[in-house]
């Protein structure tokens, strides 16, 4: 880009104000017409024609994209992030909670529709596994207290498996829920440990 105001004849140029600038890009010349971001109102060159077909005019796509959006920020229901949400998201929420990522969505629907609320739900029989997870217990055996998720049972203190109440149920590894059912001074040490 050289900085000319006007030729007077083929080859001589003026040089008279350095801020008009003119293009010569395929054999088009024009002078670049200062003009103001609408977005950042950052003061920079345009094309006399987006200037005249009056388009509007931004200094840069990062400029552009960010006039096009209509939606809002607004903190993740799950982890109280912070993230922009478009009007359709807005919109479209039928809890109206509203959640930064798929995974975030997922753990507070496995909270909010689980046992009664949940559409499957067959009384609750077999999901004290499910039901000892959900708590602020210490996931390790209650004897060895080994933490290793893999090898953790659920045990029934009462031994009545129909009981699922919270108090019945403790984590116990499988080697030490098995001497807990087949070891009489195993269950002696387990009933000790549990008071």
């Amino acid at each position: 880009m050289l900085p000319i105001s006007n030729r007077n004849k083929v080859g001589s140029l003026k040089l008279i104000n350095p801020s008009n600038y003119i293009c010569a890009l395929f054999s088009y010349n024009y002078v670049m017409t200062l003009v103001t971001c609408k977005q950042c109102e950052k003061k920079f060159n345009a094309k006399p024609s987006r200037v005249k077909a009056s388009i509007d005019i931004y200094c840069s796509r990062i400029c552009k994209v960010a006039s096009s959006k209509k939606g809002k920020t607004v903190k993740c229901s799950t982890c109280d992030k912070v993230v922009y949400k478009s009007l359709k998201a807005l919109n479209g929420s039928k809890s109206g909670k509203l959640f930064c990522s798929r995974s975030c969505q997922t753990k507070w629907r496995n909270v909010e529709f689980s046992q009664e609320k949940h559409a499957n739900w067959k009384g609750g029989a077999y999901a004290y596994r499910s039901l000892l997870s959900r708590q602020d217990l210490p996931k390790e055996c209650k004897l060895c207290k080994t933490a290793d998720k893999r090898i953790l049972a659920v045990h029934h203190i009462d031994k009545n498996h129909s009981n699922n109440a919270i108090e019945n149920l403790v984590w116990l590894c499988h080697n030490c829920h098995h001497l807990v059912h087949h070891d009489k001074n195993e269950y002696k040490r387990f009933m000790a440990a549990m008071v």
